[in-house]
C-alpha cells in the first residue's frame, strides 16, 4: 500500500519518520539544533526554517501529521504535479513560520518595552536564555510584574515550534480550494462535511486560539500561515490547471 503513495508524498513521509526517529531516539541532541527557534533567539540557526517542518514533538504528533499528509497529498501531488506540489508543500510551512514569528516578534516587543518601562534591561536575558547556558540566571527584576515579564522573555526565546503541520495545512486548504465540495469525516462531527465549510471554521478558530494565547502549547498562528500560501497557490494555479499539464 505504502508503494502506492505518490513519491514526493512518499518520501516527505518517511523523510519525516526519520528525522523523529534520529532527533528523539538516536541523537537527541539534534532535537533543539533542528527545531524552529524565534529568529532573535540565541537558539535559532539559519537552517531551522526548513528543518523545523520535520521536526515533532512527540509520536501521536507526528502520527496525526503523517496521517493527515497520506490522506490528501497523493489527490494534490497528482493534480498539480510533483513540482508545484513540492512548492506548495515548502511554500506553506514557509508562511508557517513567517506569521507565528511575527507575531511572536510583537509579543516580545511589547514584552520588552514593558520591561524598558519598568527600569529592567531586556538584554540580560536573552544570552541567559541559550540552549546550554549555564551561567548565573539570576536577573535585575524586583518587582513581580518584572519577574513574570522576564520569565515569559526567557520562555519565548527558548520554546521552538516543531511540527510538519503548517506545511500540511497548506496542502489541506489547497485541497479545499481545488476542490471545496469534497466531504471528509472527522471524529467529533457525526456527518461529512465538506471541506469549503470546514476550513473556514477551523481557520477562524485557529486565529483566535492563536492570537489569544489560549492554544495550549500548539502553534496555531503557524497553522493560519501555512494555509493562507495553500490558499493563494491554489488560487493561482486553479486558473491555469486545466490548460497545461504541470
Amino acid at each position: 500500500m505504502f508503494n502506492n503513495i505518490p513519491p514526493v508524498t512518499r518520501n516527505i513521509i518517511i523523510l519525516n519518520v526519520i528525522v523523529f526517529i534520529i532527533a528523539n531516539f538516536l541523537f537527541p541532541q539534534l532535537y533543539n539544533s533542528l527545531s524552529g527557534f524565534y529568529p532573535f533567539s540565541p537558539n535559532f540557526k539559519s537552517w531551522q526554517i526548513i528543518t523545523h517542518m520535520f521536526m515533532h514533538g512527540g509520536f501521536m504528533h507526528i502520527l496525526f501529521n503523517m496521517f493527515t499528509l497520506w490522506s490528501f497529498g497523493p489527490i494534490l501531488e497528482q493534480t498539480l504535479g510533483e513540482k508545484k506540489y513540492l512548492i506548495l508543500y515548502f511554500a506553506s510551512g514557509l508562511g508557517a513560520f513567517f506569521l507565528f514569528n511575527l507575531w511572536n516578534f510583537i509579543e516580545v516587543q511589547q514584552i520588552v518595552s514593558t520591561l524598558d518601562s519598568l527600569g529592567i534591561n531586556a538584554a540580560e536575558i536573552y544570552p541567559k536564555a541559550a540552549i546550554g547556558y549555564s551561567g548565573n540566571l539570576n536577573i535585575s527584576a524586583t518587582t513581580q510584574e518584572g519577574q513574570e515579564l522576564s520569565q515569559q522573555l526567557y520562555i519565548a526565546l527558548r520554546t521552538p515550534m516543531v511540527g510538519a503541520s503548517g506545511a500540511i495545512f497548506g496542502v489541506v486548504t489547497a485541497f479545499a480550494t481545488l476542490y471545496p465540495d469534497s466531504k471528509i469525516a472527522m471524529m467529533f462531527i457525526p456527518v461529512p462535511i465538506k471541506v469549503k465549510y470546514l476550513m473556514p471554521v477551523v481557520i477562524a478558530v485557529s486565529v483566535y486560539l492563536g492570537v489569544s494565547g489560549n492554544g495550549g502549547g500548539i502553534a496555531h498562528l503557524a497553522h493560519v500561515g501555512g494555509a493562507l500560501v495553500g490558499w493563494v497557490l491554489a488560487r493561482i494555479w486553479k486558473k491555469h490547471l486545466y490548460r497545461f499539464n504541470p
